[in-house]
């Protein structure tokens, strides 16, 4: 696609409204930068004709309601380019006032470096890692699609928006990129655009220096429909191009934009130097005199301010009339409208025992447990979807309710493939969209390759569930590459995430009634490949309240504590009974949840008798380490694993009962 009309030259003064906006926009996003004297101006110069087109001609959106549920989506990817999305948010009237842009970058400000969701209005998630917005829209694109096949009945269309993505060359050599929008393809998600910001410039210099792909076929490849505008500042084209993306709802869309990094900055326009440095003082004085514009910092011309304000009475109009058709449909459909609140993502029900699990004295690997226990979940609670990184046989993780594909979206399970960081990252949209509550699933050695996401989930306190199975060099004859034993220390370091690793079926059940009722952040359930005793519900409470609970007391006062986690809390039963024929008195403790027990210890909640402590876990042993006292040990894995049976590989790395035995007569003194 060519432009049609031509753009006025760099140096003459705008002639249109439209172009006014564009280089009111430019000045914005150069004034945060400089004011902060931080940032990145090159992406906001260049690509403000294209954002410009698109939020105020084509995105469905209203700033006196960020959060109308029925609104598109725009995601920057591009999140270093976080200044023209602020220039964007105030000029078309969300709640941004002048005086945060002069504060961009600033402690405590609403314009922080990348965007932040829950900090700035009109943010719909966090950005800056690349390619994460790329994913997190794939997700969001999924979530309207899944929420418009089970809301819209009897003639009501509640859910039908779009989702836009701005992404940059950084964000589309990401690997993550190639997963999401492989996986967006074989979906069908035709109510997604991505905007290629295509200005073959990166941090080093030409983007083609490194990267030399055919990006539309690439997506051709994938099965998006492609178009491309040449002239990243012909409105027409713009105009033209989002047009034709969005009538067309069959395939995703992806449109290239050749853009000039640092548009209008004199010396650096089309530079590297123009990405990630203010352009300095003579510079952007020298960039006015060029547009003709007022020395003002921040200025905001007043017909700008107009023709914005009758934007602003149509999309209020557009939202009106849906939440009439809305309240109408809730009347018709209240079921429905409590079991997808299109506003948030609903609250779960408790989660009772099914009644086939095993009881006290039988034995059920924790993955298993936790495939009847997810069933009953979602037996009760419709919002629950979710899917395996091509493992749910193995993970336990294909619910009831049938599979989601293009055109089919009414199912409940989803088949993410061999994309461990995209499945997170879609899982993050889905969450940020409202309506469904996602979770996902791989084995735990995998949770490696997926772990940036997973930290942006923590970061914006999205309530995903995580399923990791194989947890531990039990899994045996397929290696070290296989046997996680650094993976739970490394989630435990991550804030806000909650890591739960039960040790029987009954504790599996409490780990999901605790990430289902955990809206406030993601959960990380840690299985077992092997089966694991049941030890039964007595000390659940405990669990519940301090992330511990006593599994095994003697009568009288303990000699030592064996405290352990998982698969390891039946290893720690069996040493007792081994200390207990030396005539050693042993209390076990399972600790499913060792950030609260933590908490409970300081607290005085949960109290340790007045005992050493042998602290035993299939993994490294640091942060174990940080909690024992001085007289304690701790029995681990410093080291990876061998292939071999998952029993001989433990015992050899000194994982077996007579190994912890010995452990707590060395810290006996015995």
């Amino acid at each position: 696609m060519t432009g049609v009309t031509e753009r006025a030259a760099p140096g003459a003064q705008a002639d249109t409204v439209d172009e006014l906006a564009v280089d009111t926009l430019r000045f914005l996003a150069a004034d945060a930068v400089q004011a902060a004297n931080s940032g990145h101006p090159g992406l906001p110069l260049g690509a403000a004709p294209a954002a410009w087109v698109l939020w105020s001609r084509h995105l469905r959106h209203d700033p006196a309601d960020p959060d109308w549920p029925d609104r598109d989506r725009f995601v920057l990817s591009a999140g270093h380019g976080s200044a023209l999305l602020y220039a964007l948010l105030h000029v078309t009237g969300y709640d941004l006032p002048v005086e945060e842009l002069r504060r961009f970058r600033s402690l405590g400000s609403r314009t922080p470096g990348h965007p932040e969701h829950g900090v700035t209005p009109g943010v719909e998630t966090t950005t800056g890692p690349l390619g994460q917005g790329l994913a997190n829209a794939v997700g969001m694109a999924l979530a309207e699609r899944m929420l418009a096949a089970r809301c819209n009945t009897g003639g009501h269309r509640v859910v039908d928006h779009r989702t836009w993505a701005l992404v940059g060359d950084g964000c589309l050599m990401e690997g993550i990129s190639h997963e999401a929008a492989s996986l967006a393809g074989r979906l069908g998600l035709g109510k997604l655009t991505v905007v290629f910001d295509d200005n073959d410039v990166t941090i080093d210099g030409p983007a083609s220096r490194s990267c030399a792909d055919d990006v539309e076929a690439r997506f051709r490849a994938y099965g998006w429909r492609t178009l491309c505008v040449e002239d990243g500042t012909d409105l027409d084209a713009l105009d033209q191009a989002y047009a034709e993306a969005a009538a067309d709802d069959e395939r995703p869309t992806f449109i290239a934009v050749r853009t000039t990094i640092g548009h209008g900055a004199p010396e650096v326009a089309g530079t590297p130097k123009a990405h990630g440095s203010p352009l300095g003082e003579e510079a952007l004085a020298a960039m006015r005199r060029r547009f003709s514009w007022p020395s003002e910092p921040f200025h905001v011309p007043a017909d700008v301010r107009a023709a914005v304000a009758g934007r602003r009475q149509r999309w209020a109009a557009e939202r009106a009339e849906w939440e009439r058709a809305h309240a109408r449909w809730r009347v018709e459909h209240p079921r429905l409208a409590a079991e997808f609140p299109l506003d948030r993502i609903p609250a779960p029900p408790h989660l009772a025992p099914p009644a086939d699990r095993p009881g006290a004295g039988g034995a059920i690997a924790t993955r298993k447990a936790s495939a009847a226990a997810l069933t009953a979940l979602a037996d009760t609670y419709p919002a629950l979807v979710g899917g395996s990184a091509d493992l749910a046989s193995s993970t336990g993780t294909a619910i009831p309710g049938g599979d989601v594909a293009a055109g089919e979206y009414a199912g409940r399970t989803i088949h993410f493939g061999i994309r461990e960081h995209a499945m997170a990252a879609a899982l993050n949209g889905i969450a940020l969209h409202g309506g469904l509550r996602p979770f996902g699933s791989t084995f735990l050695v995998f949770s490696d390759y997926l772990r940036p996401a997973l930290r942006l989930a923590a970061l914006m306190r999205l309530p995903v569930v995580h399923v990791f199975t194989h947890d531990s060099v039990h899994v045996g004859e397929d290696g070290p590459t296989h046997q996680p034993v650094e993976h739970v220390e490394s989630l435990r370091l991550i804030p806000g995430l909650t890591v739960l690793r039960p040790a029987d079926a009954a504790e599996t059940q409490l780990a999901w009634d605790l990430a289902a009722a955990n809206l406030g952040g993601p959960t990380a359930l840690v299985l077992s490949r092997q089966n694991l005793p049941v030890l039964g519900d007595e000390g659940l409470d405990d669990a519940r309240r301090h992330g511990a609970r006593t599994v095994a007391d003697p009568p009288g006062a303990p000699d030592v504590v064996l405290a352990a986690s998982g698969s390891e809390v039946a290893l720690a039963r069996e040493a007792a009974a081994v200390l207990a024929d030396r005539g050693i008195a042993a209390r076990v403790v399972s600790v499913m949840w060792r950030e609260r027990f933590e908490e409970a210890l300081e607290a005085g909640t949960f109290r340790l008798p007045d005992a050493p402590v042998v602290w035993v876990e299939a993994g490294v042993r640091t942060g174990w380490r940080a909690v024992a006292g001085p007289r304690d040990a701790v029995v681990g894995i410093d080291r990876f694993g061998e292939s071999g049976k998952g029993p001989d590989v433990a015992t050899h790395l000194g994982l077996s009962a007579e190994a912890v035995a010995r452990t707590a007569v060395r810290v006996l003194g015995a």
